[in-house]
């Protein structure tokens, strides 16, 4: 990840085949109006950007996002789990905070709605079903 980083963080680069064919056959043989996928990247990748109609952006203040981190860690923890969160924050310290910045950035660029709140899961997807109804045609 460092040095997808600093040879400028093109998220293109990062190839998912499986992924995109697996998308690619759920939306042909798909007749709801709907189909929500986590993508990190929005449209900013290449291959999967025509596929994408909407992105919705949840801007989680990067403190939460590295508290549910290390919760998670905790949740599904293995032998060593103080080592492995080490390891983590190690990472995060050199480079994966400032990874987390530019993609989300990047993203965030070409969104078409971004939530800044933080809230429940329930409270984020009353926000998004409210703005698809209010704009975005359903077929």
């Amino acid at each position: 990840m460092k040095s997808w980083f600093d040879r400028g963080c093109d998220v293109s680069k990062i190839q998912t085949p499986k992924f995109v064919s697996q998308l690619v056959k759920l939306i042909s043989n798909s007749d709801v109006p709907y189909i929500f996928v986590e993508e990190p990247f929005g449209r900013e990748r290449n291959s999967i950007s025509p596929l994408i109609d909407c992105v919705v952006v949840l801007d989680t203040p990067l403190d939460i996002c590295l508290a549910r981190i290390i919760k998670r860690h905790l949740t599904c923890a293995s032998d060593d789990v103080v080592l492995t969160i080490k390891n983590y924050l190690g990472k995060y310290e050199d480079h994966m905070r400032q990874i987390y910045i530019a993609t989300v950035k990047q993203v965030k660029n070409n969104a078409d709605f971004i939530i800044h709140d933080v809230a429940s899961i329930n409270e984020v997807a009353y926000q998004i079903a409210s703005w698809l109804e209010a704009n975005v045609n359903k077929t």
